[in-house]
């Protein structure tokens, strides 16, 4: 029996009137009397369990008042609590204000865990640093709207500001789902004004509204046979298929990669990597090609080669 089920026993055992003996309760979860003693203390002074023992009742029971919400559903080694506490250190330096003041209480909580276990938990954000690079500034009001309409399956009326183009568009959508990518919020939603599955940046939306209709159902697997198939955060079905060769140095990183999850590769004699996989939108892609700058080669297709070309060189103009 594993301990978090055992602790879990202690409450059906201990919640009537009559108390339970040591030895009936080493006897009920089959435990030595070392294991007793130790599950005990864990659960009076690390879960705030009351339980105490009542010589008239004739052994251990629970004060008086308790109630089955006073035992906590989630309990931790000294390993699993400081990878916890380590997870939450990571949310807050991801999203600074957006989730700080909602997780204070189980912050807190584990604070006093851990200097029960006797770790410096003050030294968590010390020893853990989070680097963004192209983050956007987003409000915590339209984050929280935007989660909760999602969660809640009921329609937005958005104003979505577009960058490609400068204008903005007024659009009742439909949420499906939330989507962090490259250090910004994106909402995979059903756009009424386009009927058709729209990825809108967060920071972008200008306004939002709360509707009360009930928001359209898309299946798991349309949003992810089109907003998945493409590259990056651009959806629709794959139209070509990129293949991109690396230098045999910067190969040592791209290996590692995973540009797309239908991706192939293979390592040719000299060391260079190729690099092939599908793609919707070039518009990221290029992007992402030119970081490289001479360290790649687009192989195919002709027009992703010829735009990359072309950026190439007119960034070479500006150096003349």
């Amino acid at each position: 029996m594993s301990e978090v089920v055992r602790l879990y026993q202690y409450r059906g055992l201990l919640s009537g009137r009559r108390g339970m003996s040591a030895e009936e309760l080493m006897a009920r979860l089959e435990i030595s009397r070392a294991t007793l003693k130790r599950d005990i203390a864990k659960l009076r002074d690390q879960l705030h369990v009351p339980i105490e023992f009542d010589r008239d009742a004739g052994g251990y029971t629970l004060s008086q008042g308790h109630t089955d919400s006073e035992l906590p559903g989630l309990w931790f080694n000294q390993e699993e609590l400081l990878a916890l506490v380590t997870i939450q250190q990571l949310l807050e330096q991801l999203e600074p204000g957006l989730l700080g003041p909602r997780l204070k209480p189980l912050k807190d909580r584990m604070g006093q865990l851990m200097g029960k276990l006797g770790l410096p938990s003050q030294d968590v954000a010390r020893r853990i640093r989070i680097v963004h690079a192209g983050k956007r500034v987003i409000q915590a009001k339209s984050f929280e709207a935007v989660a909760a309409a999602t969660l809640a399956r009921q329609r937005l009326k958005i104003w979505h500001f577009s960058r490609q183009n400068g204008q903005t568009t007024e659009r009742e959508v439909s949420p499906q789902r939330l989507v962090h990518y490259r250090d910004n919020w994106y909402l995979d939603a059903w756009c009424h004004l386009r009927d058709d599955l729209r990825s809108f940046s967060i920071d972008a939306i200008a306004r939002l509204e709360i509707l009360a209709r009930a928001a359209h159902e898309v299946s798991d697997r349309t949003i992810e046979e089109t907003m998945g198939a493409g590259y990056g955060i651009f959806n629709g079905a794959p139209k070509a298929s990129a293949t991109l060769r690396f230098t045999p140095e910067r190969a040592r990183w791209v290996s590692k990669e995973v540009w797309h999850p239908q991706q192939e590769a293979h390592t040719e004699p000299d060391g260079s990597l190729v690099l092939t996989f599908p793609y919707s939108d070039d518009r990221e892609l290029v992007g992402d090609i030119l970081r490289f700058g001479a360290d790649v080669e687009v192989v195919g297709p002709a027009a992703l080669r010829s735009k990359v070309q072309k950026q190439f060189l007119a960034a070479a103009a500006r150096y003349v």
